[in-house]
């Protein structure tokens, strides 16, 4: 019997960024068009979801980013179908949002491949433009944000490990 393939969620981060009202954004270039986003993408190997957070921010935003808290941590699953007699895509995520408050804009920092520009939106902005979110996680999260929703940051432990990982011989 062949050895079942463990299961594993893609583990993402992303910043909830609020300044008068309004909620930073970054429109991006997606398989399915223009959408609309948390600063937020993939952690990387060797970084606690606090680090992976500001380096998102950074690279989506040119801002730095100050976590404050944890917003929550989400899980949810996106499916893209089959195109052109190609396998379809299933992912999980697994994503850690984070608020925080951003310094300005860097200047002369270019902002990640595939961003096309920042925005701050208002909530009522949000959710009329819903369609042209990346996820559900996008409103969820600043909604919740909005509600109050703020845990500790040493919440989430990162054990040294992560870091640098012990090697048993």
């Amino acid at each position: 019997m062949a050895a079942a393939t463990r299961w594993s969620p893609s583990t993402t981060v992303a910043a909830i960024i609020e300044r008068d009202g309004r909620y930073l954004l970054v429109e991006e270039h997606t398989p399915e068009g223009l959408k609309l986003n948390n600063p937020a993408g993939h952690l990387d190997p060797g970084e606690s979801p606090q680090q992976g957070v500001v380096r998102e921010a950074l690279e989506e935003t040119a801002r730095v980013f100050t976590p404050t808290a944890l917003v929550g941590v989400y899980l949810s699953r996106f499916q893209r179908p089959a195109a052109h007699e190609g396998r379809g895509e299933d992912v999980t995520y697994l994503r850690f949002a984070y608020c925080g408050t951003v310094g300005e804009e860097l200047p002369g920092l270019a902002l990640d491949a595939g961003i096309v520009r920042t925005l701050w939106l208002t909530v009522d902005e949000l959710r009329e433009s819903r369609a042209r979110h990346r996820s559900a996680l996008v409103l969820q999260c600043i909604l919740d944000h909005l509600a109050g929703q703020r845990y500790p940051l040493d919440l989430v432990t990162t054990d040294i490990s992560v870091i640098r990982p012990e090697i048993k011989g």
